[in-house]
């Protein structure tokens, strides 16, 4: 991940959710807000609603592998939070990857937005 560094302090997560814009699908929802920066920083979760701990980490490396391939057609300078959803530990690795791509879309964190330019 060229452009990007994780989120790991559970302060970061919560100012996401309290302040940042989120676009939902079945399977996860999405969170952002802008950082400030000229990179991306990303956070996944994945409780345990979803499933035990084989089923949650298989879920968890699907989204990474999914943001790391879709990497650089994203905005920069975002803050993102993708959580799973129970309905995940049932979806292929291709339903995960569009409704990603889906929920960034609507959130403008795709696509030709002028902000994509380094």
């Amino acid at each position: 991940m060229e452009f990007t560094v994780t989120l790991k302090k559970n302060h970061e997560f919560r100012r996401l959710y309290a302040r940042g814009k989120a676009a939902a699908a079945p399977c996860l929802v999405l969170y952002c807000r802008r950082n400030g920066g000229n990179h991306n920083r990303i956070g996944y979760t994945v409780s345990n609603k979803v499933g035990h701990a084989v089923v949650r980490n298989r879920i968890r490396r699907r989204l990474r592998e999914i943001y790391r391939l879709h990497e650089a057609e994203f905005a920069r300078g975002y803050d993102i939070v993708i959580v799973a959803r129970p309905r995940a530990a049932g979806a292929d690795y291709h339903r995960l990857e569009r409704e990603v791509l889906k929920a960034a879309g609507r959130l403008g964190l795709r696509g030709d937005e002028g902000e994509n330019a380094p």
